[in-house]
């Protein structure tokens, strides 16, 4: 079925703040999970919703935080979330980081101690509008074999960097650095299929098909776990995917002083981290003949020649815009569970269908 952006932001925000969260941090939480549906993530969209409903309930998400800047000075600043649901403590981390590069030509902000932020690119996208280029990357809970094990060490650990253009859309990179993330297990699962070979192995090493079963072994913690960027081995730059895997942890998790590897998701609270960053354009050259530039090297792109049977070459984020604008018209598609998991959470928290 299909539901209307209205009404899903509307459902959504009264959830959360029924939950106790303050009514302009219900708003941000809602408007992560609804453009990730609306740029056709449904793996990060309100299918989620449960897993923060959940969250704040148990304990383990901080509906009123307090955000402490432990450290700052004029380009950079360290953040506490105190356990924020992390869309706020990435709306947060990334607004400073934007006002720095408004007052010195760049920001860099790390966060400590946050929960599971929803898109990366939503953070990295809010840049934009100042014609700054937007860096916005995260650890996560450890489901990533390394290049030649078998046990789960790394994050899917994302990270997005969005450019600015003219007359082109903006480039919007945003990619987790494993083959796949959870959620789209998870979206296989809910559609009763397989996923394919080489994008993860079972706790014998060897490709495992079921996302039923590899969540059993995430849950239960027995081994096994998606593959890197460029899958098994070194033959497809599997160790390269493990590299960037690998460094996105350090940047955000072992920087902040938050969890990492491992460990995230190992107590109580996740302890994620996240690093953000904004970059002013107009520092190195004319941010108007920069955004030309970009136009002309995307115009290159798109119109070099075709693959046999291809009719079109896509830049980062294209196709993300083009299922927004669909999306806003149609509605946001939602599958037979999502919908009944959230008429649940509503008679739940609400005491509405």
């Amino acid at each position: 079925m299909r539901i209307s952006e209205k009404a899903i932001r509307t459902l959504c925000k009264k959830i959360f703040h029924k939950l106790g969260v303050k009514e302009e941090d219900a708003e941000t939480i809602t408007d992560v999970l609804v453009e990730a549906d609306l740029r056709g993530i449904s793996s990060h969209g309100v299918a989620r919703l449960k897993r923060y409903v959940d969250g704040i309930k148990k304990g383990k998400m901080n509906p009123k935080p307090r955000m402490e800047i432990k450290k700052e000075n004029a380009v950079m600043a360290l953040v506490d979330a105190d356990n924020a649901l992390g869309q706020i403590a990435g709306r947060f981390g990334m607004e400073m980081a934007i006002e720095k590069a408004k007052n010195a030509g760049f920001g860099i902000v790390s966060v400590s101690h946050s929960n599971h932020f929803g898109i990366a690119g939503y953070y990295s996208m809010m840049a934009l509008k100042y014609d700054f280029i937007g860096i916005s990357m995260t650890n996560t809970a450890p489901l990533v074999i390394p290049t030649f094990g078998k046990d789960m060490i790394l994050g899917t650990n994302p990270l997005s960097i969005a450019v600015p253009a003219n007359n082109q859309l903006p480039v919007v990179l945003d990619m987790a650095t494993s083959v796949i993330t959870r959620g789209k297990l998870e979206i296989y699962k809910r559609m009763g299929k397989d996923i394919p070979e080489g994008w993860a192995v079972g706790i014998d090493g060897k490709a495992e098909t079921s996302p039923s079963m590899l969540l059993k072994n995430f849950l239960e913690k027995r081994g096994g776990g998606i593959l890197p960027l460029g899958g098994e081995g070194e033959t497809f730059g599997g160790h390269k995917g493990y590299g960037l895997t690998f460094i996105v942890d350090i940047l955000t998790g072992v920087l902040s002083g938050s969890a990492f590897g491992k460990h995230t998701y190992e107590s109580r609270y996740p302890n994620l981290g996240h690093l953000f960053c904004a970059l002013d354009i107009s520092c190195f050259r004319n941010a108007e003949e920069f955004k030309e530039d970009m136009d002309r090297y995307i115009q290159e792109l798109k119109s070099s020649k075709k693959a046999s049977g291809e009719k079109r070459i896509y830049v980062h984020g294209e196709k993300e815009f083009e299922n927004k604008e669909k999306n806003q018209k149609e509605g946001i598609f939602l599958d037979e569970k999502t919908d009944r998991m959230i008429k649940e959470i509503s008679q739940e928290v609400l005491g509405v269908l």
